[in-house]
């Protein structure tokens, strides 16, 4: 009994075997491999996986910056010291100017218009000296000026001392 369960096992084997390399080896033909092309959008995935590699790079850039860059964080810089008079320049002073009229720089920021009963009523935004002045007409611009009219685009102002007038056009 011992010899016909061993060819059992061995005829099991032999056909196990054979069945295992008939499934390995095919006779078919392989099918060319299917090229799929990258939809736009997969490219555009890519394009942005580079550019942001690219921006990682930046934030911690391997070389310490050589150019001089100027500071964020203050207006202006200091003007530069006025160059001293050429002497060998022998034209003569001019003394007999008139004395400047010492108006304080206003300029037109803005006009405001709302309607009203009697048509539009502006309102004119006028800086200068420092400080931000909200007029109708009416009423005065610092303590030298006083608001005859405002257009839809520039304010007339009547120097009070003078009686001149002054216009300030919206830029």
């Amino acid at each position: 009994m011992n010899v016909q369960r061993t060819a059992t096992i061995i005829v099991v084997a032999a056909v196990l075997v054979a069945w295992l390399a008939g499934a390995a080896t095919t006779k078919r033909e392989i099918p060319p491999p299917v090229v799929i092309t990258p939809r736009p959008i997969d490219l555009r995935g890519v394009e942005l996986t580079k550019e942001i590699a690219r921006l990682h790079d930046r934030l911690r850039p391997t070389t310490a910056p050589t150019e001089r860059r100027r500071n964020l964080f203050t207006f202006r810089t200091a003007a530069p010291a006025p160059l001293p008079p050429d002497v060998r320049s022998s034209a003569p002073a001019i003394t007999n100017l008139p004395p400047s009229s010492a108006e304080p720089a206003l300029k037109l920021a803005g006009i405001a218009e709302d309607d009203g009963a009697e048509g539009p009523e502006r309102t004119a935004f006028i800086s200068g000296e420092g400080q931000l002045f909200m007029v109708k007409q009416g009423d005065a611009v610092t303590a030298r000026y006083r608001v005859i009219r405002i257009s839809s685009d520039a304010v007339e102002l009547s120097d009070v001392s003078a009686g001149i007038v002054r216009r300030l056009i919206l830029k």
